[in-house]
């Protein structure tokens, strides 16, 4: 299966044209939380048509003072009148004190800021009574790193029983950034974890830095790292592709569509082609 995030910037097309046809589509919960009218009418329409995933953006699992309870509630009551799908959200901070950043910062590789983050993660699992699902950041500059992010991310997942949103761009971006091989970090991340995949879009500032803005489309290199990672895991995984600005035609966003499906088929029907041969 392979969606895209339903933005209400291309919402008439999306329902009308028969042009793009994903699998899935996929929200921030709380860009809809409480909204009624009109927009509540037309996200239900789509949720007609198609399953809905969710993907978070303040949830700030890496705040010190915790989450915010009655947010939490919000969320599991919007999860259940939407009969949503799966929900996910970032592993990062984005409030302090309870005042909101609005963005989305990398939490310190650090044994302290596993134990928080895992009390927190395992809070929200047991009010929302599902797994969480906790997608891997991008990130600028290495906080206080006392240990590698593949480290500080396996011990979060064995701690709390999470499950992984594996963000293919952001581990390009991370791996060209910061200087690393992007394909031994996939290989250490825990594969048998992984939930859900992201690919998106990037901007390449200079030779030096790249900045995630899933404003473009994706690159070849960042498809050549999505087949690597289909190879390393092995089974179906659910596929999103990010576009939340500058958004194109929509025939565009459906060439990107069939690349992703046409490269999950070609490594599913190797990975089939190999079992039936044993």
């Amino acid at each position: 299966m392979v969606g895209i995030g339903y933005r209400k910037e291309f919402s008439k097309a999306f329902l009308d044209s028969t042009v793009l046809r994903p699998d899935f589509v996929e929200v921030a919960p709380e860009n809809w939380l409480g909204l009624g009218g009109y927009w509540k009418q037309e996200l239900k329409k789509v949720l007609e048509r198609y399953p809905l995933y969710c993907h978070g953006l303040s949830l700030s699992v890496g705040s010190p003072e915790g989450v915010d309870i009655d947010f939490v509630k919000q969320v599991k009551q919007f999860l259940e009148d939407t009969n949503a799908v799966l929900y996910s959200e970032h592993l990062t901070f984005s409030k302090v004190d309870n005042a909101h950043l609005y963005d989305l910062l990398p939490i310190p590789f650090t044994p302290e800021a596993i134990e928080r983050v895992s009390e927190n993660i395992l809070q929200v699992q047991d009010i929302l009574k599902k797994v969480l699902i906790m997608e891997n950041g991008s990130y600028y500059t290495c906080l206080e790193s006392e240990m590698s992010e593949e480290d500080f991310l396996n011990e979060i997942v064995n701690r709390t029983g999470c499950e992984l949103l594996l963000d293919v761009n952001n581990v390009y971006l991370n791996a060209f950034n910061h200087k690393y091989d992007a394909k031994k970090f996939i290989k250490k991340m825990p594969l048998d974890k992984v939930r859900y995949i992201h690919m998106a879009g990037h901007y390449q500032v200079n030779e030096q830095l790249i900045i995630d803005t899933h404003g473009a489309d994706v690159i070849d290199p960042v498809y050549d790292l999505f087949r690597f990672t289909l190879e390393q895991i092995g089974k179906d995984i659910p596929v999103l592709l990010e576009r939340d600005f500058n958004i194109p035609d929509l025939d565009i966003l459906q060439s990107e569509i069939y690349n992703l499906r046409t490269i999950k088929n070609e490594i599913l029907k190797f990975e089939y082609d190999v079992a039936a041969s044993k």
